[in-house]
C-alpha cells in the first residue's frame, strides 16, 4: 500500500544512507530498504510515532541496517540471495535438527568441532546451541540472564571459537541456530549496570519506578511467571533505589520496548551475531516483551509489532536469517507469531509445536489416539511461508499444555486426566512403564510438569533394572515410534541430544547442591562417549535406536512431501489407537500410520484409504522397503509398529 509520509521519509533518508556507504556497492541492500521501507516505517509510527524520539531512532534504525550490511561477510551475503531465491530453504525435508548444551556435549566449542562427523554420520545438519551468550556465574537462568550480547561466554570459548563452528559447520551445509533472549538481560548488563549507577537514560531501558504505585497497577492484572520461587513481578534495586520489573527473576530485568532506542539496540545485536553467522535464532519469552497497565502483559498485539520489526529489519540487512517463536502457548495464540500474512512469513518463520509433544506422551501413557486427534484437528492453519519445530523431548520439562475441552471431547474427566498423567509418567501408577519425576507439582489440583530423558519416560531404565527382555524391546519401540511421528509431521524435526543413543536418567544432579532443587538435570546430563560408541555394536538399545533414527532421517530426506507445504491431513482410522496422516504434494503421498497399544491393532482400509491417494493394494513401506499387504481385509500393526506407506 502506497504511504506518501513513508514515500517522502524515504526520498530524505536514500541519499544520507548512499553517502555513509561512499564507494562500497549496496546494490542489494538498497533494492531490500526501498522494498520494505513502508512495512517497516508503519509499524515503527504504530509504536513510536507518539514518542518525543521517534524520528531520530527511526533515522539511527536505517544508520544501524546499513552498517551491519556493510560489516556482512562476502560468504553471508552469497548465502543471503540463495536463499532469497529459495524462500522455502527452512522447510525442506532434508533439514533435521538436533538441540545440546555445548559444555555438556563436548566440553566447549572447540570440542563440539570435534564431533562433526558424529553428526554427519546420524544426518543431522540442523544444531540448536543452547545459550552461549555471557552471562553470569551464579545468576545465569541456564544462560537466558545475558550479560553481554555480543560475547560467548568463556566457558564455552570466544567470539572466534563460535565463527570457527559456524564456518565449519556451513562447509558441511549444517545451519546454526542460537538462542536470543529479547524480553530481558540480566541485572549485569552493561545497560543495568549503568542505571544502577544513575543514568537516566539508561533506566529507561528497563521498566523503573521510584515508588511502588505504577508497580502496583501493573500486578493487579499480570500474573506471576514463578509464583514459588520468584513471587510478585517487580523487585527494588538498592543501588538504584528503584523498582525495576523483573517477571521471571529478580536478576532479570525486563526491557522496556516502549522506548525505541532499545528496540534499535535489540536489533543490532540481532545483526552483530548473524554477522558471525548465525542462521536461526530462538527468540526467547517472545510473549513478554510489550508490557501495558491493565492487561496480562502476555500475547499483546504491540508484541507481535515488535517481532515483525525484528523479522522485517533482518529481511534488508540479512535476508538469509530466519526466526523462530519461543512462545509456549495455546495454539491459537501461537499461530498468531507467525504474522499476519498468506504470502510469506512476516513475523517468525518457525514455532515450537509443544501441543504434539504433549500429545504424544499423553497418548503413550493411556495407549488412546482420541486427545490427540481432537486437539490436533483444532489447531489453526498456520501461514504459508511457515513451519513448525517438532520434538518429543528437550532440556526442560513436560507440560501437558493441550486444552481440557478436548480431554472431555475424548471421554475423559480432565481433572483425573491430568493427576493419571503425573501418576503414570513419574512411575506412580499401576502398569506403569515411566521413570519420571514431578516438576512444578500443585498439591491442590495434582497437576505437575514431568522431568525425565525420553529413553526413561518410554520405559526403558525399568525394563533394563528388571532384566526385562521383552520390557527392553517395547522401552525401544516406542523411542522409534516417537522419533518417527516427529520425522514425518509437517515441520522440521529436532532431536535432543542423548535420544539418538536412548540415554537415561541421570540421578547425579541430587548429589550437586546448586542443581538438587532441579530435577530437570536428570535429563540434561553429560554426554556419554563410552555409552555412545554402542551404537555400532549389534542388538543394544544404542545401535537399534541409533540405526533405526538414521534410517529414517535417510528417508525422510528423500521424501519430497515430507516438506512443509501445509500438507499435512489427518485421517481417521476408527480405532482409537491408532493414528494416521497423510503427507501430499502434487502427485506424492505417503500415509503415515501409528500403533500406540502395546497390543496388535487392526485397521479396516475400505474406512481409510477411501481418505487417502494411497492405493491399499500396491503400498510398500518407505522405511523398510519392503511390501505392505492387506490380509483378510485388514491392515496389521504389531505393538507400537508403525508405517511410512506410499504406492509402489
Amino acid at each position: 500500500m502506497y504511504n506518501p509520509s513513508a514515500h517522502l521519509l524515504l526520498k530524505k533518508l536514500l541519499p544520507s544512507i548512499k553517502v555513509k556507504a561512499g564507494s562500497k556497492g549496496i546494490d542489494e541492500f538498497e533494492r531490500r530498504y526501498i522494498s520494505l521501507f513502508s512495512d517497516i516505517y508503519s509499524r515503527f509510527q504504530k509504536l513510536y510515532g507518539q514518542h518525543e524520539n521517534a524520528m531520530p531512532a527511526f533515522e539511527k534504525l536505517s544508520q544501524v541496517m546499513l552498517e551491519a550490511y556493510l560489516k556482512r561477510p562476502e560468504y553471508l551475503k552469497k548465502s543471503d540471495q540463495k536463499r532469497e531465491e529459495n524462500p522455502a530453504w527452512f522447510r525442506s525435508q532434508e533439514i533435521t535438527g538436533m538441540m545440546l548444551y555445548v559444555d555438556r556435549f563436548n566440553k566447549d566449542l572447540n570440542g563440539l568441532v570435534d564431533r562433526l562427523d558424529y553428526f554427519e554420520e546420524l544426518g543431522v545438519n540442523f544444531l540448536h546451541l543452547m545459550p552461549l551468550l555471557e552471562s553470569p556465574k551464579v545468576k545465569n537462568d541456564g544462560g537466558y540472564a545475558v550479560s553481554d550480547y555480543r560475547k560467548i561466554d568463556q566457558r564455552f570459548g570466544t567470539n572466534q571459537d563460535f565463527k570457527k563452528v559456524t564456518k565449519a559447520l556451513r562447509s558441511r551445509d549444517t545451519l546454526v541456530m542460537l538462542d536470543f533472549v529479547v524480553n530481558h538481560t540480566s541485572d549485569e548488563h552493561e545497560w543495568a549496570k549503568k542505571a544502577k549507577a544513575g543514568d537516566k537514560a539508561h533506566q529507561d531501558f528497563y521498566h523503573t519506578y521510584e515508588d511502588r504505585s505504577t508497580p502496583y497497577m501493573f500486578e493487579r492484572s499480570m500474573p506471576e511467571v514463578f509464583p514459588e520461587s520468584s513471587p510478585g513481578n517487580f523487585t527494588f534495586d538498592e543501588e538504584m533505589q528503584r523498582w525495576v520489573m523483573t517477571v521471571f527473576n529478580h536478576y532479570q530485568w525486563d526491557l522496556n520496548y516502549t522506548n525505541p532506542y532499545v528496540l534499535v539496540e535489540m536489533i543490532d545485536n540481532i545483526f552483530h551475531l548473524a554477522n558471525m553467522g548465525v542462521d536461526v535464532f530462538r527468540m526467547d519469552a517472545v510473549a513478554f516483551v510489550w508490557k501495558q497497565i491493565g492487561t496480562a502483559c502476555q500475547n499483546l498485539p504491540q508484541a507481535h509489532i515488535i517481532h515483525q520489526l525484528f523479522k522485517l529489519c533482518t529481511q534488508v540487512t540479512a535476508p538469509g536469517v530466519a526466526f523462530l517463536a519461543e512462545a509456549i502457548v495455546a495454539p491459537t495464540e501461537i499461530v498468531k507469531y507467525f504474522g499476519d500474512s498468506e504470502v510469506w512469513s512476516n513475523e517468525h518463520d518457525m514455532a515450537y509445536n509443544a501441543t504434539l509433544m504433549a500429545l504424544l506422551w499423553n497418548s503413550l501413557a493411556t495407549r488412546s489416539t482420541r486427545v490427540m486427534k481432537a486437539s490436533l484437528r483444532d489447531i489453526p492453519r498456520k501461514p504459508n511461508g511457515t513451519t513448525w519445530i517438532n520434538y518429543a523431548r528437550c532440556h526442560d520439562d513436560i507440560g501437558m499444555g493441550f486444552e481440557d475441552r478436548h480431554i472431555q471431547e475424548s471421554g475423559f474427566d480432565p481433572g483425573p486426566h491430568r493427576k493419571f498423567l503425573t501418576k503414570f509418567l513419574t512411575g506412580d501408577f499401576h502398569g506403569s512403564f515411566a521413570k519420571g519425576m514431578p516438576f512444578m507439582y500443585n498439591p491442590k489440583t495434582g497437576d505437575a510438569r514431568i522431568s525425565g530423558s525420553m529413553a526413561s519416560l518410554s520405559g526403558l531404565e525399568e525394563a533394563i533394572n528388571e532384566g526385562n527382555t521383552l520390557g527392553i524391546r517395547r522401552a525401544i519401540d516406542r523411542i522409534n515410534l516417537l522419533h518417527s511421528i516427529i520425522l514425518s509431521y509437517g515441520g522440521i524435526p529436532v532431536i535432543y541430544s542423548g535420544d539418538e543413543i536412548a540415554t537415561l536418567n541421570d540421578y547425579g544432579f541430587l548429589k550437586d547442591e546448586a542443581k538438587s532443587d532441579d530435577n530437570r538435570w536428570m535429563h540434561r546430563p553429560m554426554m556419554d562417549w563410552k555409552r555412545a560408541e554402542k551404537r555400532t555394536k549389534k542388538n543394544t538399545p544404542e545401535e537399534k535406536v541409533f540405526n533405526a533414527l538414521k534410517r529414517m532421517i535417510s528417508v525422510r530426506r528423500s521424501v519430497q512431501e515430507f516438506s512443509d507445504e501445509n500438507n499435512t491431513q489427518l485421517v481417521e482410522v476408527s480405532n482409537e489407537h491408532v493414528f494416521a496422516f497423510q503427507r501430499s504434494l502434487e502427485n506424492q503421498n505417503t500415509l503415515v500410520i501409528a500403533n500406540f497399544k502395546d497390543t496388535d491393532q487392526e485397521v479396516y482400509p475400505h474406512l481409510v484409504f477411501p481418505q487417502t491417494q494411497v492405493n491399499p493394494f500396491k503400498m510398500v513401506d518407505r522405511i523398510s522397503g519392503k511390501t505392505v499387504k492387506i490380509k483378510d481385509g485388514r491392515l496389521s500393526l504389531k505393538p507400537y509398529q508403525f508405517y511410512w506407506l506410499t504406492n509402489k
